[in-house]
């Protein structure tokens, strides 16, 4: 499929329409020119989405939808695989909650560590006329002391952005940090702190610790990550917390372990099930990311990658789609999304030959079953060019992106 790009030259062309499925910080929104995009909940034929936490899995996405940017990490609630073999990029805003979800890691930490839970309980039963209240009070907080974190070890898997600045606020705070993560980047290694200790797997890093928090993407090879077969490595009494998705942890296992006072307490931000109202479960209601300066970071970050790739074809943060930018040395770009297959390359410049057309700069990139081209060229792309390109197998989506 051709599509024609925000500011085609010679053609005077509608607003882009972008649409809105929950609330967007205005910080990001405010960064979308009036005169170029149209945004709102309601369009018809946009061709972008903007979301946070609505599912779109049984939502139909109309067929001019170019690009979905979603206003924060995870993309669970997106069909990534079905927009993948559209050509449509997912884009995502990686980090720009890692603070906010830092800080909670942090707090839920301290809750667990000084029973803080049971004992916000405690003085909420307390009558708040009763004249032996001082006394209850000091009868009654024996049965909460707790530890401090300096001289303890926590456990770290998953070393992205999160992991990485829990990492470096728990060894300010006089822990040691056992870490794990076989598919660090190397963004992250470098923002590791040197101190962080290495572990060879997961069950190393349940052993090892007297926390463990779990900082990792829901896919097929984290479901269940912490289970029956490997929550009963953890030391007795140690502390496990989970932030980053519900299915990374098995609940009944946790519930399991808690009653056999194998697992000190569990810490998680998605209440459900069996473990709601447990007296050793410390359950939030999401609020990972709940902070306005989260929201405003991936917003902004969310909206800067969806405008760049409306207007210029690049490609940053797309959680389908290899990473790809070119700086502009021509007023003509054509870009293609295609199946990633042998020979691509070769028809694209030749049916551009064909076009007579000659290729000024091109950048090439792959990702797993996908593959992306931008090319710029020294002459204004006809109609019949950008037909002849869609109409070769394994292309998913031909755009032009002229300047003007």
């Amino acid at each position: 499929m051709a599509e024609l790009g925000p500011g085609s030259a010679g053609v005077a062309r509608p607003r882009v329409g972008i649409r809105l499925y929950n609330q967007i910080s205005v910080q990001g929104l405010s960064r979308l020119d009036a005169s170029r995009y149209e945004v709102a909940k309601d369009l018809a034929a946009p061709q972008a989405l903007l979301v946070r936490s609505a599912d779109l899995h049984h939502e139909p996405i109309p067929d001019s939808v170019l690009a979905i940017g979603r206003a924060g990490a995870g993309t669970n609630n997106i069909p990534v695989k079905a927009l993948s073999e559209r050509g449509i990029p997912v884009f995502n805003a990686p980090g720009g909650n890692a603070n906010a979800v830092k800080e909670l890691v942090l707090a839920g930490m301290l809750m667990a560590a000084r029973n803080l839970s049971p004992a916000l309980r405690f003085v909420a039963a307390l009558a708040p006329t009763a004249p032996d209240m001082e006394e209850r009070v000091e009868a009654g907080k024996r049965a909460f002391a707790g530890h401090e974190l300096a001289g303890r070890t926590l456990g770290i898997v998953g070393l992205g952005k999160i992991g990485c600045l829990v990492a470096d606020a728990a060894i300010k705070l006089g822990m040691t940090v056992l870490g794990h993560d076989p598919e660090i980047t190397v963004d992250a290694a470098w923002s590791l702190p040197s101190q962080v200790r290495r572990a060879g797997s997961v069950n190393e890093v349940l052993r090892g610790a007297d926390m463990v928090t779990l900082h990792v993407p829901l896919v097929a090879a984290t479901q269940d990550l912490v289970n029956h077969a490997n929550i009963g490595l953890m030391r007795p009494g140690a502390v496990l917390l989970n932030f980053s998705r519900e299915g990374v942890v098995n609940n009944d296992a946790v519930v399991e372990a808690l009653d056999a006072h194998r697992l000190g307490s569990y810490v998680c931000d998605f209440p459900a099930g069996r473990i709601n109202l447990h007296p050793r479960v410390i359950a939030l209601p999401h609020l990972g990311a709940s902070t306005q300066e989260a929201e405003d970071n991936c917003a902004v970050m969310v909206v800067d990658q969806l405008i760049d790739y409306l207007e210029h074809g690049h490609i940053l943060h797309a959680v389908n789609f290899p990473a790809v930018q070119m700086p502009r040395e021509s007023a003509w770009r054509v870009a293609i999304a295609n199946a990633n297959v042998p020979n691509m390359l070769g028809q694209i410049s030749t049916a551009m030959a064909q076009a007579g057309l000659n290729i000024h700069n091109m950048v090439n990139k792959s990702r797993g079953e996908m593959a992306y081209t931008l090319v710029d060229v020294d002459s204004a792309v006809a109609q019949a060019a950008l037909d002849s390109l869609a109409s070769i197998p394994g292309v998913l989506k031909v755009r032009y992106l002229p300047l003007g």
